[in-house]
C-alpha cells in the first residue's frame, strides 16, 4: 500500500475525533499592539485601553480576530520538530490549502488564556495527494463560547 493510500486510511479512521489539545498562551495587549503595527489595523476596540473601557461593549480591549486566527500554527503546534513526520508519515510536503468557514464566537481580551483543540472532520484524496479538513476550535480559558472555530484544509503530498 502507498504511502499516500496508508495516510487517507488513517485520517478516514479519525474522522470526528479529537486527535490534539495545545497548551494555554497569554494573549496580553503588547502582543495585540504587534499585531496592530503589522497589519496597520489600529481600530480603538484593540489598541485604546481607554476608550475601550468607556465605549467597547466588552469594557476593555480584545484581540483581533485575524490575530486569534494568525496564532493557530503556533496554538496547534503545527510548526515544532517532528510534528509532520509524525502526523503525515510517509509524506515530504504539507501545504496550507484554505479555510471553509472562520467564525470568531467571543471576544479575547487581554490576560485570558487561549488554546486550541484539533478534530478531524474528514480526509479525500487529491490528485497524488492526501487533502484533510480540520476544525480548530480556540477556546478561551473559564469561558462558555470559543474565540474562534475554524475549518482548515491542507493538503499532504509524497
Amino acid at each position: 500500500m502507498s504511502a499516500t493510500a496508508q495516510l487517507l486510511t488513517v485520517y478516514r479512521q479519525r474522522t470526528g475525533a479529537e486527535i490534539a489539545v495545545g497548551d494555554w498562551l497569554s494573549i496580553d495587549q503588547k502582543r495585540i499592539d504587534a499585531f496592530a503595527q503589522a497589519t496597520g489595523d489600529f481600530q480603538w476596540i484593540h489598541t485604546d485601553p481607554v476608550r475601550a473601557v468607556a465605549d467597547s461593549p466588552y469594557r476593555s480591549t480584545v484581540a483581533h480576530g485575524f490575530l486569534t486566527l494568525s496564532l493557530l500554527p503556533f496554538l496547534t503546534h503545527a510548526n515544532e520538530p517532528g510534528q509532520f513526520e509524525t502526523n503525515y508519515p510517509g509524506m515530504r510536503l504539507r501545504v496550507n490549502y484554505g479555510l471553509n468557514k472562520v467564525r470568531f464566537p467571543a471576544p479575547v481580551r487581554p490576560g485570558d488564556r487561549i488554546r486550541a483543540r484539533t478534530t478531524v472532520l474528514g480526509a479525500e484524496l487529491a490528485g497524488y495527494g492526501v487533502e484533510i479538513v480540520y476544525q480548530l476550535t480556540v477556546e478561551i480559558e473559564g469561558h462558555p463560547k470559543p474565540a474562534c472555530v475554524a475549518e482548515q484544509v491542507i493538503r499532504v503530498y509524497p
